[in-house]
């Protein structure tokens, strides 16, 4: 997608009216593809640090472990749920032994498992 709207842009800011602010918004799409796609390359998708678990994203979540009153496998994923949030882990994108040792620091909480 990115390269899709980066040629775009550059194509309609060339061939079209130059200066057309419209060109403009395709060049700052692709860019903002860019930047999305470089703050998910460097950064992991989930960290566990000091008793929290968070999602390294740019609006992620973040939940106390001793605050999770139960866990949900549906389709793969893992629901964390306490009284007030909801956090909703995507383990088909995560490391083999990264899940590996979520699976681990789950198991140590007692929590219901549905």
């Amino acid at each position: 997608m990115t390269i899709f709207w980066l040629i775009f842009g550059v194509v309609n800011l060339f061939f079209n009216d130059f200066g057309k602010w419209t060109s403009y918004t395709w060049l700052g799409i692709s860019l903002m593809y860019i930047a999305v796609y470089s703050f998910d390359y460097f950064n992991q998708y989930l960290t566990i640090q000091n008793g929290i678990i968070k999602e390294n994203n740019l609006f992620g979540k973040k939940i106390s472990l001793n605050e999770i009153k139960r866990i949900k496998k549906f389709a793969g994923d893992y629901i964390l749920k306490t009284d007030k949030k909801e956090l909703t882990i995507n383990t088909q994108i995560i490391d083999p032994n990264s899940l590996a040792e979520l699976n681990s620091e789950l198991e140590k909480l007692n929590v219901e498992w549905n």
